[in-house]
């Protein structure tokens, strides 16, 4: 395979024209050092450690994104960003999708999206750990902004594709239970750095169930737990690690104050200002935050038409993502009112001018033919997506940026 990376501003428009609107995605691999793989994400084996120990495991894949990793010193110079493959004559060429949405603008992400952002403002991603993540917080926009940041809204959705095991530990705890203090809680920062800060004694855990998911705010402590997770949120890597001891496995303080600014560091005030004080004790939290997949249209007549897709993420204005289901020896056509970036979860077929299908197994460094960046005009023109298969429904997950006209929040 050849590729090469010095592409012309013109060759990008090219590649957008010969997909027709639709630019294929190279798998983006991310490594996190305090975390174990649960190996569900299809890499080899042999792969799961191919950045060298001292980085960790490949446990995170993301998707049609534009923003870098923040893993620290040792954080390759591209990791976590998303680059579309496409063929110039005999050659594979790739581009960063972060510059082609800089030269292509509004013909690839929308006009709407493009005037209020200047940018592709979300991205999602595969979290795949074999066991729980510390209980950690994503800053509201007015602490990320101390820092250069945005603030980070997520949800977590489950799919039944990569979900054959639950690993270690199968539940998420979310916030503080109803009638905690603010000094029980402060009391768990000062001793993180004495072992076990026992943080989660104080929060209350729900188990997971696949095929459904969650909403999860900025300034909502979470431990997610240790399912393979799908995960739209807005474009930033923004986090504080507030839990000093996971299973066997010590988290550093670095961790807790990370992306605090200089002046307020070592500052527990700090820590318990980027709280969300009552989202975190909300008595009502599944109620407010547990999300069900949602029919977008009547089932029946989606049925009739050869397809079904449900909302997936539907409570933030800041991303959206559907769940697509082609089901065998149908043809059909799809519109959205918005630009997405999809991965194919199951089955083989065609959408558009491309070849789809989903590995069964990726080596390190492999391109695939299982995610892409659907334009805005294409996805209001209507995508075609063919499944050819007779017993296997084709399975697509995806995700779109902020104010998604399509999606009627609930009050």
């Amino acid at each position: 395979m050849s590729t090469n990376t010095n592409t012309s501003t013109t060759t990008i428009h090219q590649a957008l024209d010969q997909g027709q609107g639709i630019l294929r995605l190279t798998p983006t691999w991310v490594p996190r050092s305090f975390c174990v793989p649960g190996r569900r994400i299809k890499l080899h084996p042999d792969d799961y450690y191919a950045l060298g120990g001292a980085r960790g495991g490949i446990d995170e894949r993301w998707f049609a994104s534009t923003t870098s990793a923040q893993n620290g010193p040792l954080t390759g110079a591209n990791e976590g960003l998303s680059a579309t493959v496409f063929k110039d004559g005999a050659t594979e060429r790739t581009v960063l999708l972060r510059d082609a949405v800089a030269e292509l603008k509004g013909a690839l992400i929308g006009e709407r999206l493009w005037q209020a952002y200047g940018a592709w403002p979300m991205y999602s991603k595969f979290f795949d750990n074999q066991g729980a993540l510390p209980h950690h917080i994503h800053h509201r926009d007015e602490h990320a902004r101390l820092t250069g940041q945005q603030g980070k809204p997520e949800a977590h959705f489950f799919p039944p594709q990569v979900n054959n095991h639950g690993g270690d530990c199968p539940y998420t705890f979310f916030g503080f239970a109803p009638g905690t203090t603010r000094d029980q809680v402060r009391e768990c920062l000062v001793n993180f750095t004495k072992g076990d800060n026992k943080i989660t004694n104080l929060s209350q855990a729900s188990r997971l169930e696949p095929g459904t998911g969650w909403d999860i705010p900025p300034g909502i402590l979470h431990a997610p737990g240790s399912f393979c997770t799908y995960e739209p949120q807005r474009a930033s890597d923004v986090y504080a690690m507030y839990q000093s001891l996971v299973g066997t496995s010590i988290v550093p303080s670095e961790l807790l104050w990370k992306d605090t600014p200089p002046e307020r560091m070592g500052d527990i005030e700090y820590l318990m200002e980027v709280i969300d004080w009552e989202a975190n004790v909300d008595p009502d939290f599944r109620t407010h935050h547990f999300m069900r997949p949602k029919p977008v249209r009547p089932v029946a007549e989606m049925r009739a038409e050869g397809y079904q897709e449900n909302w997936i993420c539907y409570n933030s204005a800041a991303y959206s993502a559907k769940e697509l289901t082609v089901l065998p020896g149908a043809s059909v056509t799809i519109r959205d009112a918005a630009a997405y970036g999809m991965i194919l979860m199951q089955g083989h077929g065609r959408m558009g001018v491309w070849d789809i299908d989903t590995p069964a197994l990726i080596r390190f460094g492999q391109l695939t033919h299982d995610e892409f960046f659907v334009s805005e005009q294409a996805a209001k023109g209507g995508v075609q997506i063919t499944n050819p298969s007779q017993s296997d429904p084709l399975v697509m997950l995806k995700h779109f940026g902020p104010d998604n006209p399509d999606l009627q929040l609930e009050a």
